[in-house]
């Protein structure tokens, strides 16, 4: 199992949210988005064999290509290094990729699940984007904006995240994909290629140190086009017959995998040995597609 951590300068929030990463994950992965703090040094002390990339543009969206692309577990979790995601809730989510799930997206408003951080106008706005992807795509959406998710290492391919190869615009606007809204292309994409998606509970905590790069209209207002975005795709995709059946999210009791997932083949332990304590540059995405 791989845990992907996106980091730009949290130093003081890494220690409580390492000590809370359950015994038996086999790698994290912390990619780096250019922090001016201890940030790596301070990942390295905390877990000696943490994989450390260094994200090749700017944005939530590009760091976590790159910590997908290099990461080696069978399952992939992806959390926040500010505390609001809870690490101790990882289990949930691999016990309902191991019950069938393909992809596991955690919702603070599912049952067991709340926020501590969220604002009445954010949570509106949630609201109103859930209600739009769900009309658009027929999913069951409880939680769009919520970036704790988990999925089988060979469901990157068909997520078809933007290349970590491209360079940086010079305009200083970001490539679509590498901000904010990866989150919500993600989950689109995982119910649009027929993916078994399930959902569980999750509690966000609020930011531990440090202030948030979210942005409540300009983020929301990217997110919006997001959707309109990945709806014209998927009826492209539709129109040429590469639309997969499925697409609906189901709750609390995912069925089984779609379309020929499968977990990935475990790297042996000398493979994985090789890359503990291990400094990624530019990462290639060169990952196999599904047959």
């Amino acid at each position: 199992m791989s845990v992907v951590i996106p980091t730009l300068n949290e130093e003081r929030n890494l220690p409580h949210v390492f000590a809370k990463l359950p015994a038996n994950i086999d790698e994290v992965v912390l990619v780096d988005g250019g922090s001016k703090d201890r940030t790596v040094e301070v990942a390295r002390e905390l877990r000696p064999d943490v994989v450390v990339v260094h994200q090749t543009r700017t944005g939530k969206g590009n760091a976590l290509a790159c910590g997908f692309a290099a990461c080696t577990g069978d399952i992939i979790v992806m959390i926040d290094a500010d505390g609001s995601t809870d690490p101790a809730e990882i289990p949930l989510f691999v016990q309902k990729l191991t019950d069938g799930a393909d992809f596991v997206k955690g919702s603070r408003f599912n049952h067991g699940g709340h926020s501590h951080d969220i604002t009445k106008l954010r949570k509106l706005g949630n609201d109103g984007l859930n209600l739009v992807v769900n009309v658009l795509f027929g999913t069951k959406f409880t939680d769009l904006c919520y970036g704790y998710n988990a999925f089988w290492r060979t469901v990157v391919p068909v997520l078809d995240l933007p290349d970590t190869k491209l360079p940086k615009k010079t305009d200083g606007t970001k490539h679509w994909g590498d901000g904010f809204e990866i989150e919500t292309m993600i989950n689109i994409r995982a119910a649009v290629d027929g993916m078994k998606v399930g959902e569980v509970g999750s509690i966000e905590h609020r930011r531990i140190h440090g202030e948030t790069n979210l942005n409540t209209f300009r983020d929301g207002f990217r997110v919006l086009r997001t959707i309109f975005s990945e709806y014209g795709r998927m009826r492209s995709q539709k129109r040429n017959g590469e639309r997969r059946p499925g697409g609906v999210i189901v709750h609390q009791q995912p069925g089984s995998r779609a379309h020929g997932i499968k977990p990935a083949a475990e790297p042996a332990p000398e493979a994985r040995a090789s890359r503990q304590g291990d400094e990624v540059g530019a990462v290639s995405t060169d990952i196999k597609p599904l047959s």
